[in-house]
């Protein structure tokens, strides 16, 4: 196993308000660039179900539903040594920043997708808003079903 980059910066504008960190990119995520790739994490179709929204195919389509809904997205890790996406396999990490993002946005909520993304996670001095830690929507979180994970995921409308 060898360390492992994060190779494609935070999603976010002024007016995000709603930060959602992941653990660390899959190597799906990491091919096309840009936040949950894989057509197998469940991660669009949850945020579509709770803001009744279009499901977006395209990075740019995703990205102008995450400026629709003010959705920030990043991860807690900027590098690691991982064996292809699994977050148990994660070791020498070093942690992203994210004191940045909230200094240059609205941040009111930040929400960690997965135990691994809460595990990294290091909260910024100067934020005072809600935290959240909810399931993963990575299809290797087998014990929720979709229906589960919209139902837990609605706490962030």
């Amino acid at each position: 196993m060898e360390r492992v980059f994060h190779e494609f910066g935070p999603f976010y504008n002024c007016d995000s308000k709603i930060l959602i960190l992941g653990s660390f990119p899959s190597v799906k995520s990491r091919e096309v660039n840009f936040y949950y790739g894989h057509p197998q994490n469940r991660f669009w179709k949850v945020l579509v179900s709770v803001y009744k929204d279009d499901l977006p195919i395209t990075i740019e389509d995703k990205k102008a539903f995450l400026t629709k809904h003010h959705i920030a997205l990043w991860d807690s890790i900027a590098s690691c040594v991982i064996q292809g996406s699994s977050d148990a396999s994660i070791q020498n990490v070093e942690i992203n920043n994210i004191q940045e993002i909230i200094e240059k946005t609205k941040i009111q909520t930040i929400v960690l997708n997965g135990k691994a993304a809460s595990k990294y996670f290091v909260k910024p001095a100067n934020f005072d808003g809600e935290i959240h830690v909810l399931p993963s929507t990575s299809a290797a979180n087998a014990s929720y079903t979709l229906d589960k994970l919209i139902e837990k995921w609605k706490v962030i409308q």
